[in-house]
């Protein structure tokens, strides 16, 4: 039985997961899908590419993690580096549109839970809800700030081509 301090931290965490998750989602917000596809670095890393990994993320941990079904099974590829890839078909809105479903089916698949029960579907092997919430917040963290100076860098390029 979980006690009222663990509720309070499952609250917590719940919290600044959904403000990350809501962060990305709008990281997007008023760009060009040129804009959105932009490399501004030498890897896949691009804003779109970040949303669409970071649903990925959401997939592998809430999903593949808590159920144990394989990510052949759940529609993501077999590695991250492989979910920054962006296929023709991948847009602003269908990517976001994944992202706000894949965040609610994690939501859905965690309300249930405890901080101390076990998952079995982790790579790793089984690891408690509160390790998976440790680390996707970890991650969605580091995404948000990838993501905030790739839009500066992309808003500051226009902003200078506009006024030349």
């Amino acid at each position: 039985m979980e006690s009222a301090i663990d509720n309070h931290a499952k609250a917590q965490f719940d919290y600044f997961i959904d403000e990350h998750r809501e962060a990305l989602q709008h990281c997007l917000d008023g760009l060009t899908e040129e804009q959105a596809r932009r490399r501004l670095v030498p890897s896949k890393t691009t804003l779109l590419g970040l949303v669409k990994h970071v649903t990925f993320v959401e997939k592998a941990w809430f999903d593949e993690a808590v159920t144990g079904r394989s990510r052949a099974e759940i529609g993501i590829p077999e590695t991250p580096d492989e979910s920054f890839v962006l296929t023709d078909d991948d847009t602003i809105a269908s990517i976001q549109q994944a992202h706000r479903e894949a965040c609610e089916a994690a939501r859905e698949a965690t309300a249930p839970l405890e901080l101390t029960d076990i998952l079995p579907g982790n790579r790793r092997g089984p690891l408690p809800l509160r390790f998976v919430y440790l680390h996707v917040l970890r991650e969605l963290a580091q995404h948000c700030g990838h993501a905030d100076i790739l839009r500066e860098q992309i808003l500051a390029e226009d902003g200078a081509s506009a006024t030349s």
